[in-house]
């Protein structure tokens, strides 16, 4: 099933708030392998200017895949999740995320194509503050491979 380009423009408006947690940013940074001491040590961070424990810049996938959840389960925008796969993933910083942030995710689809027989979908995630302030803008693109046999 086609996806409906009538989506496109489409805003999700924030599904809650996260608040960024220092034990969250230590467990991600463990997890990828990043030793920087800004995302491990408080002391670290603020020598470098920060006011709390520094993020890793993929963290923002976090709340970008949470976010982007209820455009994949949208019925209307016939997307079939059994069938997708990431195709990319990017980030645009207007500031790191550091412990103690509180964030909301607006998510938008800024484009629906079909290539080969495979439905492409792009989102935006634009992660601010529950103030408004800029943080992160995400992008994904999601490929929703056609039926076998359908290209």
């Amino acid at each position: 099933m086609a996806l409906n380009p009538d989506f496109v423009g489409r805003a999700y408006a924030p599904a809650g708030t996260y608040v960024v947690g220092r034990e969250k940013i230590r467990e991600f940074a463990t997890a990828i392998g990043d030793e920087n001491p800004a995302s491990h040590d408080v002391d670290a961070a603020r020598a470098l200017g920060y006011a709390d424990l520094v993020a890793p810049p993929t963290f923002a996938v976090i709340l970008s895949l949470k976010a982007s959840g209820v455009v994949v389960r949208d019925p209307a925008l016939g997307l079939d999740y059994s069938r997708v796969v990431h195709g990319e993933q990017g980030f645009e910083f207007a500031r790191p995320i550091v412990a103690g942030d509180e964030l909301v995710v607006t998510t938008t689809i800024e484009n629906i194509r079909t290539m080969a027989g495979n439905d492409m979908i792009t989102t935006r995630g634009d992660i601010t503050t529950v103030d408004g302030d800029p943080v992160v803008t995400t992008r994904a693109l999601l490929v929703s491979r056609g039926p076998e046999g359908d290209s």
